[in-house]
């Protein structure tokens, strides 16, 4: 099983309301979700295989759709290796 880490930013566009109700129930989805993450300023960078990363991208998405938003934006950076990836390995040096 490969592991990937993502960083996954949201841009709603809601018909009504507040972009940052959206963006914690898309917080909400990734805590339930199991996956290590890390909220940021701008993004949330997640870690876990690929098929559970993409599927949780995908929650996002038909979430916010399905909640009030007429469109979004979502920007995603992900980074694949054939060796170990975890965020105690990328941050130990800091």
């Amino acid at each position: 099983m490969r592991m990937i880490n993502a960083a996954i930013q949201l841009l709603p566009f809601p018909e009504n309301g507040s972009k940052i109700a959206l963006i914690d129930q898309a917080i909400e989805l990734i805590e339930k979700s199991g996956l290590n993450y890390q909220v940021c300023p701008f993004e949330t960078v997640v870690e876990g295989s690929t098929e559970a990363v993409y599927a949780l991208i995908q929650k996002i998405q038909e979430n916010c759709l399905n909640t009030g938003c007429k469109e979004l934006l979502l920007n995603v950076k992900i980074h694949a290796s054939r060796e170990s990836l975890n965020f105690k390995d990328k941050l130990e040096k800091y």
